[in-house]
């Protein structure tokens, strides 16, 4: 294609962001944020229900909007790309599985959040159990796995992307670029509410689709359509490569055999995601995120009525079709295109590329927008980027500060007025900031290099118990606050401990010599591979029995006569 900037550039020149790309972008910001002022000034945002929840006044096409744009942040076009590039279309089933569980979330639990007339999600704990305690932990909590798995995950993507952009590995740039991305979050956070933030995600949901959809369609072409793709993909070898000390005969560089399967093996150590383990682990693991989680459920909240509520949760369920084609295959693709950079195993080379010793899959997607598209239209993508950023950052913020105020200052001042839980809430939004930025040294330096099964990780580690609990509350009269509060704190501490082994115990990057590290290297593989999955079903169901101990008994003792 004569128009492509890859025209005549080897895979190791840099690539230079043209003029055109730089006025692309600053019209976007320029337009989104102009849009989020006019929405923001044209509601209630000295009310506590205008600006948490938008006057409960929004159509269902902005919710249905929002909850994609909520869900789809930086940390999924840098993720989804990277576990495409690097294992195939398998992560694709997280996309998937969340179809049907938002069809669960409006015709089942928004209708029961709305009739207790709550703000939050731990604020109808609080309505269903009775107490205190069991509200302020998963308050606690909610804000913890925000940080940790969202708000962190998606700066440090956000970055890597500017990294890039501008050909600039070191740590001050990084830093500096969060910065930038951190300041622009938070003038629509701080000042707008959440009316701002839904229209500003309602812009920028239609720019993504746009943006991701132009650049699969380039990118198929560039490989020669599906067939070329599937074909090529098992042969994309990096130049240079190394073995497994496990065995002396697995080659790093090479693409898994299961690559195009959804349904993979369940032999520990032979396949990353098992389909057991994706069936059910998944499905725990989106409940909690899409029914339980106070970002999405937010968005629901804020609608005119139940109408507009299943509309738009049908919405957002079309919407979550299109990540499997509009990010995985590019990722494949990308690794076809830019091999020995996207699929690079040698610690040298990796640091070289990405400035990551453990893997630069994380770069798949910035390879295509930065090597592909025409001036002008890669400045297009990265306004795309920059929306998926804004829009994930902008909800989280918001959702955490109204937990925050509402659930926890609210026990500090038990008889805080309006405007000072508007300063509160609107004040955390800067804590948080810094706390994430903190945690980034964290995600980067993590010995696996697909940033989107880290989030999947964390997740599974402390999810579970939530989901099982409110999936008590709404379908089990009988669950008492003694039996879901100790089940909470059991689960937490199992999740916690294995949380510690995640990064205490890092698995060997493959070829490695790390001599101290080589014998524990291949059972802990295994056992990772097989055990991330199967944990979350495994934690789900000691934390489901400890409410019901007792309907367990009686079961028992039924079952033995």
């Amino acid at each position: 294609m004569a128009s492509l900037k890859a025209d005549n550039i080897t895979e190791d020149e840099e690539i230079q962001l043209q003029w055109e790309d730089i006025l692309v972008l600053v019209l976007y910001f320029v337009f989104v944020l102009a849009v989020g002022l006019i929405s923001s000034w044209r509601t209630k945002r000295g009310s506590v229900s205008g600006y948490f929840l938008a006057s409960r006044k929004m159509h269902w096409i902005p919710v249905g909007s929002s909850l994609f744009a909520s869900n789809i942040g930086s940390g999924h076009f840098i993720g989804l790309a990277g576990s495409g590039a690097a294992s195939g279309i398998g992560i694709g089933a997280f996309e998937l599985d969340a179809i049907f569980v938002l069809m669960l979330l409006g015709w089942v639990f928004v209708p029961v959040y709305l009739s207790s007339g709550v703000y939050t999600m731990p604020e109808y704990l609080r309505e269903r159990f009775g107490g205190q305690r069991i509200r302020v932990y998963l308050s606690c909590l909610a804000i913890i796995l925000s940080i940790f798995t969202k708000i962190s995950a998606d700066l440090y993507a956000g970055a890597l992307f500017i990294q890039q952009m501008l050909n600039k590995n070191s740590v001050e740039w990084m830093y500096l670029s969060i910065m930038i991305l951190l300041a622009i979050a938070s003038i629509f956070t701080i000042t707008g509410g959440l009316t701002a933030v839904i229209w500003t995600d309602f812009v920028q949901t239609i720019l993504m689709v746009v943006g991701a959809c132009i650049l699969m369609g380039m990118s198929f072409y560039e490989v020669g359509g599906y067939d070329r793709l599937v074909e090529d993909y098992f042969y994309s070898v990096p130049n240079k490569t190394r073995f497994s000390t496990i065995d002396n005969t697995t080659n790093c560089g090479e693409p898994p055999a299961y690559a195009m399967n959804f349904i993979r093996s369940i032999e520990p150590g032979v396949s990353d995601l098992p389909w057991t383990g994706m069936f059910l682990g998944i499905t725990i693991s989106s409940i909690w995120y899409w029914c339980t989680d106070q970002v999405i459920v937010q968005r629901t909240l804020s609608s005119r009525n139940m109408l507009h509520v299943k509309g738009g949760c049908v919405l957002a369920s079309l919407l979550k079709f299109l990540p499997l084609f509009m990010l995985v295959f590019p990722g494949m693709a990308a690794r076809i295109l830019y091999t020995n950079k996207v699929a690079c195993v040698v610690p040298e080379e990796c640091k070289k590329y990405c400035g990551s010793e453990t893997g630069c899959t994380n770069i798949a997607y910035v390879e295509l927008v930065l090597n592909l598209l025409p001036a002008g239209l890669s400045g297009l993508m990265l306004a795309v980027m920059m929306a998926a950023l804004m829009s994930s950052l902008t909800s989280i913020f918001n959702s955490s500060s109204t937990i925050f105020s509402i659930d926890i200052w609210t026990r500090i001042r038990k008889k805080a007025t309006d405007v000072e839980l508007l300063i509160v809430g609107r004040v955390f939004v800067l804590v948080m900031v810094v706390v994430s930025v903190i945690w980034i040294p964290v995600i980067q330096n993590s010995a696996n290099s697909q940033l989107f099964v880290y989030i999947q990780s964390i997740s599974s580690f402390l999810s579970p118990p939530i989901c099982a609990i409110y999936l008590l509350a709404i379908f089990w009269e009988r669950t008492t606050e003694p039996g879901a509060f100790w089940g909470l704190i059991v689960g937490l501490v199992i999740g916690m401990i294995r949380f510690i082994m995640e990064f205490a115990f890092v698995v060997p990057v493959c070829g490695s010599e790390d001599q101290d590290k080589k014998a524990w290297s291949g059972s802990r593989s295994s056992w990772a591979t097989s055990i991330l999955l199967y944990f979350g079903c495994i934690l789900f169901l000691i934390v489901l029995a400890i409410p019901c101990r007792r309907l367990l008994y009686w079961a028992y003792q039924k079952c033995s006569k």
